[in-house]
């Protein structure tokens, strides 16, 4: 059982203290007043800058020391007269405000100014605090949703395992594994026969008009090789001709096409497409998919594949669509072959023994608590 697993048993616990510190800065706030507070943080924030502004400029003897004292002492003095009187510790500003009446300053009444600043830093502060509070809770019940999913991943791996634990391992696979198999080699050969005898033109062509059939995933051709394809009279030849040209140099080219540099722009640096072509898309899965996935598939496959290939090799293809049509045994020797293709001699024994659905047993009860958790703690 992965680790994540095990750690999403202490995040209800975790969101409960997130909410909790949360909740409690919010009642400090309320207890002041959020205007209030705001109020607080703006005077604390200036007062402050005057501080970092002038402690290096108004300490000293020099003349300019002087006048930089001069000037601090004037703008920190309005600014504290220009308090509210019900601020609360107002009285800190006032003590600062104390500490620099007199005609010279040193760094230790800055600092003093700063220590009895304390107070309301501490006021100030608690809008900083709140959204560091929001912020810490939003990225645990993050935690909890992504633990959620991992923990749900984790139950349909382990209900998958049972599914095939309960499977047939001696039903008769092989009633839709031999049609399955002599279809694909069917159309694997009719492809290459395509590809090697058709114009590039021509199989480009084809490949395009897959795109009308979502079930059938060829990529589609590179707009600049099927642009060249369809327009130059080379594009008549197999797609092997094409490939072999685009090896050449500039002076042999030159012979076989009119237009050298074109052909190297458009084949040249499409030569992994053109080489990965191949019969994939065509191939039906094993172990197969559903019978209703099948059967949809299938039905589109039937119109793609006869574009290019025999009766013979349509006719594989409806021999696998008449299997499909009786769902209930397709999907026995469907869940037989996944479970012999999928399952481990140790797996198995793991299913046998129990010990997955206690497993499975553990997995929905922290599912359950996470989920608990998640409602009970909406989102900020």
């Amino acid at each position: 059982m992965s680790s994540a697993t095990h750690s999403a048993a202490d995040l209800p616990a975790k969101l409960a203290d997130a909410d909790a510190a949360y909740r409690d800065v919010e009642s400090r706030i309320a207890d002041y007043g959020e205007e209030t507070v705001e109020r607080v943080a703006d005077a604390y924030d200036r007062a402050t800058d005057l501080l970092d502004r002038y402690e290096g400029q108004a300490t000293g003897t020099g003349k300019e020391n002087f006048k930089n004292f001069i000037q601090f002492q004037e703008q920190f003095t309005s600014l504290v007269e220009d308090l509210p009187d019900d601020l609360p510790e107002r009285e800190a500003f006032e003590d600062a405000d104390d500490r620099f009446d007199k005609r010279r300053l040193s760094e230790s009444d800055f600092a003093a100014a700063r220590e009895r600043l304390a107070d309301a830093s501490d006021i100030a502060g608690l809008l900083d605090e709140r959204r560091e509070a929001l912020a810490a809770y939003r990225e645990v019940r993050r935690e909890v949703g992504r633990a959620l999913a991992d923990v749900r991943e984790e139950i349909a791996e382990r209900e998958r395992l049972v599914e095939l634990g309960d499977a047939d391992l001696d039903a008769p696979v092989e009633e839709i594994r031999d049609p399955i198999e002599s279809y694909n080699e069917a159309v694997g050969e009719a492809f290459r026969e395509f590809r090697s005898s058709a114009g590039a033109r021509e199989v480009l062509s084809f490949v395009a008009a897959t795109e009308d059939y979502s079930l059938v995933e060829f990529r589609d051709p590179p707009e600049a090789l099927r642009g060249y394809v369809e327009t130059r009279d080379v594009g008549t030849e197999p797609i092997s001709d094409l490939l072999k040209y685009a090896r050449y140099s500039n002076s042999k080219l030159d012979h076989y096409v009119e237009s050298p540099a074109a052909l190297k722009r458009a084949v040249a640096t499409n030569e992994t497409y053109l080489e990965r072509l191949d019969a994939d898309p065509l191939r039906l899965d094993w172990p197969p998919r559903s019978a209703a996935d099948l059967r949809w598939r299938i039905e589109e496959l039937i119109s793609v594949v006869a574009r290019f290939a025999d009766d013979e090799v349509v006719a594989d293809l409806r021999e696998v669509q008449s299997l499909v049509r009786d769902d209930d045994r397709f999907e026995r020797l469907r869940t037989a072959a996944e479970a012999k293709t999928e399952l481990s001699d140790s797996e198995r024994e793991k299913v046998a023994s129990g010990a997955v659905e206690s497993e499975l047993d553990e997995l929905r009860e922290k599912k359950a608590r996470l989920e608990d958790a998640r409602d009970e703690y909406p989102e900020r």
